[in-house]
């Protein structure tokens, strides 16, 4: 495994973020970990080597670094700090992340460890509708897994169920059956607007889980799911982002 901490140049300044990809002679395909709320942590950091490990090169950026540097002691989360969360949240829009992104493929399109062609990225919570905005706007980006996806369904015009039919990959969608973050109906019209569009995708609700069920250092973990959810997305991976 080669892991590196790597300073990408953005639109609007320089956004740090850590690389993972087997150490054997590649190119890799490319797959962006987008963070949730609580941001980068060691536990991010695992799951970008686990799918290093399972033969790509992934990057997992800072979203945060417009405010600069954000480390949130997750395991003593309490109410003054879901504040600061939260707050950290609200700062980042689709636009945002969307201009991050053009720049995060423009890096990847100079390393030497990675193929030229489709990239991947998964979502968490906050981050399911950069993943799925990502691929309606960048053509590049070509199967995408929302996980417990907030924001999925809005009023305002960049909502990711509106913009569906500008997407040309695949679309994973994973949700977890108690979400108090995303209201009833939300998965439904999202599943109908993928539908409505044409494009290819799973959109399933979890039996049993709840909000973050992927963590393995939340209370809401829930080891058989998120294995489940793992399969289902590197299947996806393998079937688009790897040359036949």
């Amino acid at each position: 495994m080669i892991e590196s901490e790597v300073v990408i140049p953005t639109k609007y300044g320089s956004l740090p973020a850590f690389t993972a990809c087997p150490s054997e002679a590649g190119p890799y395909p490319a797959v962006i970990l987008f963070m949730d709320a609580p941001g980068i942590r060691e536990e991010l950091r695992n799951m970008a080597r686990r799918i290093a490990k399972h033969g790509y090169y992934c990057l997992l950026p800072d979203l945060y670094y417009r405010l600069g540097t954000l480390r949130f002691d997750v395991p003593r989360r309490n109410e003054a700090m879901s504040v600061l969360i939260r707050g950290a949240m609200s700062s980042l829009t689709n636009a945002d992340v969307f201009d991050d992104t053009a720049g995060m493929i423009a890096f990847l399109d100079g390393q030497d460890q990675v193929s030229p062609g489709p990239v991947g990225a998964i979502g968490h919570c906050m981050s399911g509708p950069f993943v799925v905005s990502a691929a309606a706007r960048l053509s590049r980006v070509a199967a995408v897994a929302s996980l417990y996806g907030v924001n999925m369904v809005t009023d305002k015009p960049d909502s990711p169920h509106l913009i569906a039919g500008r997407i040309k990959g695949e679309v994973y969608a994973a949700f977890a059956e108690v979400d108090p973050s995303v209201p009833a109906g939300v998965v439904p019209e999202f599943r109908r607007a993928l539908q409505d569009a044409g494009v290819a995708h799973n959109v399933e609700v979890v039996p049993g889980t709840h909000h973050g069920f992927c963590f393995a250092a939340r209370n809401d973990y829930h080891p058989e799911a998120a294995e489940a959810v793992w399969h289902d997305i590197m299947d996806m991976f393998d079937r688009t982002l790897r040359e036949p």
